[in-house]
């Protein structure tokens, strides 16, 4: 279907006269196909309501699942849980694989934005030989992608980098613009993780302009916070806020309140490193309830982190340790090994800091082992730092504060 919004209006119209005038077949085609163009463009709110008009003619395969697409852009994971379900039952009745295999496909990706990454896994792998099956190239490309982002979420990111260099030529080779842009953030996300930034923004640099080209506002707002992470990375604070600053209104525009989260979170983290510790606490706090209203637990560890952090550098060691105690648990319930290094490193530090040195050292030799788990770039320093505390209990006094991740 054309973009142009002349045309989309008619449609638009069609399809409201198909829905009073009890036309459902009209109604199921048109709006499908208005509400596909619309998810490529972040009209998640009129994706929703047109869906849900659809849907009071009666059951529909592709209105549950065009639903389900713009409540999982929108932060309701629950919700898009429900519609896809629907809509994975019904194309399995019908045998319609492909859609069986796009629906699996989007499942898994709201089990990984929830922090359920076996779940995710379990779903893309069933989808991946059916996608093969029917030849869909592009299904493929987006299956591998999903599966490379799981990895990565785990820390795997070797394996995280094979599945995405498998996805890419294939998005090139089928023309899919705002899938190549996908994976493109993505292999730059593992490089930033890998502490290789400058190759990181490479990549992120070349997908702005392609999610920018084809209208896919909430993956350009994903783009900016990406770079602004990188240049914070590089200590290039203010060139990061920029980034941000023109991030967040796009996620609000667009409805996405997980992004809105990762967004008011990157941009607290800058203050934090400013020195602004109230400003850095005042983003955190209106990024927490937001991490928890849309089920993100894995942010909802990371936020939970940096307020301990905060507290901590206000000397306020207790209110530290209650935050982090309370991320350590989400950490490992989502089986973030990464995040859960850096909780026991501030863990670690906190009780250092009160001359607990042999719980400071448990914690560290934990940190250590999880590093060397998910190849952490600070595996070298966390290691200094630890040989540094037991020398410190040897002599039986501190040293200076370490540094750490």
């Amino acid at each position: 279907m054309a973009t142009d919004p002349r045309d989309l209006a008619r449609w638009v119209e069609v399809h409201r006269l198909a829905v009073a005038g009890q036309q459902p077949e009209i109604a199921r085609n048109v709006g499908d196909r208005v509400c596909r163009v619309w998810l490529r463009i972040s009209r998640f709110a009129a994706v929703e309501a047109m869906s849900t008009a659809t849907l009071t003619l009666g059951p529909d395969a592709g209105s549950f699942y065009d639903r389900g697409g713009a409540r999982s852009s929108t932060g309701r994971p629950w919700q898009a849980l429900e519609d896809y379900q629907q809509a994975l039952t019904m194309y399995q009745q019908a045998g319609h694989r492909g859609n069986e295999a796009a629906t699996l496909n989007n499942i898994g990706g709201v089990y990984s934005r929830l922090g359920d990454r076996q779940r995710a896994l379990d779903h893309y792998h069933q989808a991946l030989p059916v996608v093969r099956e029917v030849g869909n190239r592009a299904g493929e490309a987006t299956t591998l992608n999903n599966i490379g982002h799981v990895y990565d979420g785990l820390g795997d990111r070797q394996r995280a980098l094979d599945h995405y260099h498998q996805a890419l030529p294939i998005r090139r080779e089928v023309g899919d613009r705002a899938g190549e842009a996908v994976t493109l953030n993505n292999i730059g996300s593992v490089y930033h993780g890998l502490g290789d930034r400058q190759r990181a923004l490479d990549h992120y640099h070349q997908a702005l302009p392609v999610q920018r080209e084809v209208g896919d506002r909430a993956g350009e707002a994903v783009t900016l916070n990406n770079i602004g992470l990188a240049y914070n990375g590089l200590g290039d604070r203010q060139r990061a806020l920029d980034h941000y600053h023109q991030a967040l209104p796009i996620v609000r525009e667009v409805g996405d309140r997980a992004g809105e989260a990762v967004t008011l979170s990157n941009i607290g983290s800058v203050y934090h490193g400013l020195g602004d510790r109230q400003r850095a606490l005042d983003h955190y706090h209106q990024a927490l309830p937001i991490r928890r209203e849309v089920g993100d637990r894995a942010g909802e560890a990371a936020t939970l982190n940096n307020i301990g952090h905060v507290y901590d550098n206000l000397g306020d060691r207790q209110r530290a340790l209650d935050h982090y105690h309370q991320a350590l648990p989400i950490t490992r319930e989502v089986g973030d090994r990464a995040g859960e290094a850096v909780t026991r490193f501030n863990i670690a530090m906190v009780l250092r800091a009160n001359g607990d040195f042999d719980q400071a050292i448990r914690e560290l030799e934990q940190v250590v082992d999880l590093d060397r788990q998910v190849d952490h770039p600070d595996l070298e320093d966390d290691t200094a730092v630890l040989e540094q505390l037991r020398r410190e209990r040897a002599e039986g006094h501190p040293s200076g504060p370490p540094t750490g991740p």
